[in-house]
């Protein structure tokens, strides 16, 4: 096990080395440590929280089957993110052929978004969120993607176009096409 003052890259590695090793402990402290950023982009991505679920428990399975695999000398948590994306784009996909998204249908978002820490603001910015992510359910799966790993994910450009396996054009595109139709979608529902 780690020790308590060890900082969290360390004990990151050293879970990655324990799982490699065959100790299951190694993943739980994986899962506790990544577990509700990847279910939130996978959420963000799909619209649907069993869906989200499923996706990084498989992520998660699939990597502690394929662990040994992992090249250590590279940061854990995009790679997790960069897996947890994809997946999460596979179902949407997948999702995509099998019904369409239905724009108007009900969410449980408020357990996945953080609240504002100002009061006065709570109810303003929760409006504002909820128009944001009915904006983003009617944005194609892979334009979600986009936002989500860009905005809610962090990743810089060059990462998304790494992970999209995309020149940066392209994701500079894709990236300029999703914030203008968010934008007009906004901009729709303020009227």
């Amino acid at each position: 096990m780690s020790a308590p003052n060890e900082d969290p890259l360390q004990q990151e590695q050293n879970a990655i080395q324990r799982l490699k090793r065959g100790d299951i402990s190694g993943l739980e402290y994986l899962v506790t440590r990544y577990q509700v950023r990847a279910m939130r982009a996978a959420f963000l991505i799909l619209q649907d929280e069993a869906q989200a679920e499923d996706v990084v428990q498989g992520v998660f399975l699939h990597l502690y089957h394929h662990i040994r695999r992992f090249d250590e000398t590279r940061p854990f948590g995009p790679y997790l993110m960069r897996s947890v994306v994809n997946a999460a784009l596979n179902q949407a996909q997948s999702n995509a052929r099998l019904r369409p998204i239905d724009p108007d249908a009900p969410m449980d978002l408020e357990q996945w978004l953080a609240d504002t820490p100002d009061p006065e603001s709570l109810i303003e910015a929760a409006e504002l969120r909820q128009q944001v992510l009915q904006a983003l359910k009617r944005l194609a799966p892979r334009q979600r993607a986009a936002i989500v790993q860009r905005y809610y994910l962090q990743m810089s450009e060059q990462e998304m176009a790494q992970n999209m396996q995309a020149a940066p054009g392209t994701v500079k595109w894709l990236l300029n096409a999703a914030r203008a139709r968010l934008r007009a979608l906004l901009e729709r529902s303020e009227r």
